[in-house]
């Protein structure tokens, strides 16, 4: 029997700080991702858009912070949406909209496996590793703080409060390679995984990858994948609003898809920062499409037939 999947669009804005990635959810869909997922050993429901739910005005005291309230009123309808979705089906996939959602779909993806009596592991592909606080934004663009605020680092007033939160050391990041001094300094505290670009460089992705894996599988986890365009290089992938040289290739891309799909161990996905407005002919949005397939399954040979 297939596992059920129901996918979220999350046509978040106020996070970035260039306007485009509230697109990103009708971009993936016209690249074909519903399609393609229909295919493999899924039963796919899209159940569309949601909206956002407006409630009180926050404040807050760093005058730098942008789209405060807005953000804030993101993360907390999509922390219900996501708590929801994780409850009614096998495999939850929210496509954004700015990273500034996993502020949501985190902390309620781990309520969801405390339910359950289990952990939370999460695989963060990204080119930043979003570990700023409200207070040491420079930038102001909350869609550099989700993994502070998930892994429930101080400095979040007037955020939602958390019902639960990620183990620092249940999270690995790979392809990091644009780090602010704050965020050096959280993870040298926290004693966080990061697989930056000169690891992978030196040591390729496998086995940074498996070792990550066995972590999940010894703890009987669920595994979350939250993934972000600019984790690719902007040569492959320039639908982005933050590109940084020097990302993950095409290939070395399709090898963690294939290898988490290998594992059995994904339990749900993020897909964020595709900004459509600066694609080039649908490029980004059609390799993300492709990516995600093969990260639930689709291969070119079966592997008993490879040479």
């Amino acid at each position: 029997m297939n596992r059920t999947c129901q996918i979220v669009g999350a046509p978040v804005q106020s996070g970035a700080g260039r306007p485009g990635c509230q697109m990103g959810p009708a971009a993936f869909r016209t690249a074909g991702l519903v399609n393609v997922l229909k295919q493999l050993e899924l039963d796919v429901t899209d159940l569309g858009d949601t909206g956002l739910e407006r409630g009180p005005e926050p404040a807050h005291t760093n005058p730098r912070l942008r789209n405060f309230a807005e953000t804030v009123d993101w993360i907390r309808t999509l922390s219900r949406t996501a708590y929801k979705v994780a409850s009614e089906c096998d495999v939850p996939i929210f496509l954004g909209g700015d990273h500034s959602l996993s502020g949501g779909t985190v902390p309620a993806l781990a309520h969801r496996a405390a339910d359950q009596g289990r952990p939370l592991f999460v695989l963060w592909l990204d080119a930043h590793p979003d570990l700023h606080t409200l207070g040491s934004t420079t930038s102001g663009n909350l869609h550099g703080t989700p993994v502070a605020y998930f892994t429930g680092a101080p400095g979040f007033d007037g955020f939602p409060d958390l019902e639960a939160t990620v183990d620092p050391k249940h999270v690995t990041m790979m392809g990091i390679r644009s780090v602010d001094p704050a965020e050096c300094q959280r993870i040298l505290e926290v004693g966080m995984d990061v697989v930056d670009m000169r690891s992978i460089d030196e040591r390729g992705v496998i086995a940074p990858l498996n070792a990550f894996l066995e972590r999940v599988k010894a703890a009987n986890g669920h595994l979350h994948v939250s993934f972000d365009v600019d984790f690719l290089d902007p040569e492959i992938a320039p639908g982005v609003g933050t590109p940084v040289p020097g990302g993950v290739t095409f290939r070395e891309a399709h090898l963690i898809t294939e290898i988490l799909y290998d594992s059995g161990l994904v339990t749900s996905l993020d897909l964020v920062e595709l900004n459509p407005f600066l694609d080039v002919r649908g490029k980004t949005a059609l390799l993300l499409a492709d990516l995600t397939a093969s990260l639930f399954g689709r291969r070119i040979l079966d592997g008993r037939h490879r040479l």
